[in-house]
């Protein structure tokens, strides 16, 4: 007798299993422990099998009834419909997103740094409406080809490179787990338009460092990224490394800045000698940075560092333009003025950058950390900033023959809204040279664009 939705729902569990039929092999299993679930019998093969169709009342009457035809349909087509769900079960296991939710996983047990996973997640976000639910096995190289195209014709060539690489780590992966044979983007090698590689921008003249360093302690910003500019300038870190500084990360009695493998991008822990300067200015940032955690909160939520763009903008507001100068700028502009200088050991100048020996062989067995030496660089960095800065001023007269250099930036500077050029900080003192008593204004020198 077949069954109806009310005697579904009336079955009441007994002291043992309870199996009401509806006809076709369907079957509603009443369990003692209240359950009732959607049973379909069959034989296949000359085998009797059974196929769980769900739970009763989260699948109907209706939908067992439309489950069983559907099975029915497959038997007579020789094919069998357990085997069948676990292809299915299968196949949605080996599409490009679960496959690549999985590579994804990996990156972050391997300890891959929070920044990349980020990356990674984005770049992905191009190729899942395309072919994010399609099986690797089925994504051809022409479909690959035209996402790529989607993200190249808008002039994004180095993202659409990256997206390529994305892509072919997770094929590499799917090959590696068996789900996949071949990784089509390897065909693409050259396919894509090679973006020109522009380095940040950096000061390198000394003399034009010295206006850059003038021009920073004149920044009426936020005192906050004031901070962090001077110390981009007396550290050279990453900028990223710094914006997410935390003050447990600093040992005052030792002056040492140590930053956790986590927030290295070569993911090998770091120390920062700091000089007497760097613990002047971080004395003063732990007195404005709010009583938090870290050294930059961001003015929106204390429990987050600013942003990515803040000392670039800061910069730009300065009258610098992205081809003059870049927060990640300060470490070539360190590593160009340092190894100039001679006094210093190349390697003692790398190993302050936390760059990695490229030499496999060498990078095993060059392991110095050359610390004394960078402890005794990175003061005689600060003080060489200090002179650079004396140095970059020129002091004249007031009402006498002879006109201030005037640095002109790319751009008028925010600094003061009504002016067209930017210009330094203006003090009055006596010039000697000229008499006691006679007033005297000190103003940048003109920078050179790097």
């Amino acid at each position: 007798m077949a069954l109806s939705d009310v005697k579904c729902r009336n079955a009441r569990p007994v002291s043992k299993l309870v199996k009401l039929s509806d006809g076709g092999g369907l079957q509603l299993w009443v369990q003692p422990t209240g359950s009732r679930l959607w049973r379909l019998a069959y034989r296949f093969g000359g085998k009797q099998k059974l196929l769980a169709l769900g739970s009763y009342p989260l699948i109907s009457l209706a939908e067992a009834r439309e489950a069983r035809d559907t099975a029915k349909r497959l038997l007579l087509r020789g094919i069998d419909p357990a085997q069948e769900r676990k292809s299915q079960k299968v196949s949605a296991e080996n599409t490009f997103r679960s496959i690549a939710e999985d590579y994804v996983d990996k990156l972050k047990k391997e300890g891959r740094a929070d920044r990349t996973i980020t990356k990674v997640k984005w770049l992905l976000d191009f190729a899942y409406p395309t072919f994010g639910d399609k099986s690797v096995r089925e994504i051809d190289l022409a479909t690959i080809l035209a996402t790529l195209r989607s993200v190249e014709v808008r002039g994004r060539y180095e993202s659409a490179r990256r997206l390529r690489s994305t892509i072919g780590s997770v094929f590499r992966y799917a090959i590696a787990t068996a789900r996949a044979d071949v990784d089509p983007t390897i065909a693409l090698r050259g396919a894509l338009v090679c973006p020109t590689v522009t380095p940040r921008a950096a000061v390198t003249d000394p003399k034009a460092l010295g206006g850059l360093l003038r021009a920073i302690n004149a920044f009426d910003g936020q005192p906050t990224t004031r901070a962090a500019l001077r110390l981009m300038a007396l550290m050279f870190p990453r900028p990223g490394e710094l914006r997410a500084a935390v003050w447990d990360e600093f040992d005052f009695e030792t002056s040492v800045w140590s930053i956790p493998e986590g927030r290295m991008k070569m993911r090998r822990p770091h120390r920062v000698p700091l000089s007497r300067q760097a613990v002047s200015v971080l004395t003063s940032l732990r007195e404005i940075s709010g009583g938090g955690s870290l050294l930059f909160p961001s003015v929106r939520s204390g429990s987050r560092p600013i942003s990515d763009n803040t000392l670039n903008a800061a910069l730009r507001r300065m009258g610098y333009g992205k081809e003059e100068a870049t927060a990640h700028g300060f470490r070539a502009t360190a590593s160009t003025l340092l190894n100039e200088c001679g006094n210093w050991h190349p390697d003692a100048i790398e190993r302050q950058l936390a760059h990695i020996e490229n030499n496999g062989v060498r990078r095993a067995y060059a392991r110095a950390e050359h610390w004394e030496e960078r402890v005794k660089m990175m003061q005689w960095w600060a003080d060489y900033l200090d002179e650079l800065e004396r140095k970059s001023t020129l002091v004249i007269s007031i009402g006498r023959r002879g006109k201030p250099a005037v640095h002109t930036p790319s751009r008028p500077s925010t600094l003061n809204p009504t002016a067209t050029a930017h210009q330094t900080e203006m003090n009055l003192q006596p010039d000697d040279q000229l008499g006691v008593g006679h007033p005297a204004t000190v103003v940048g020198q003109k920078r050179t664009s790097q």
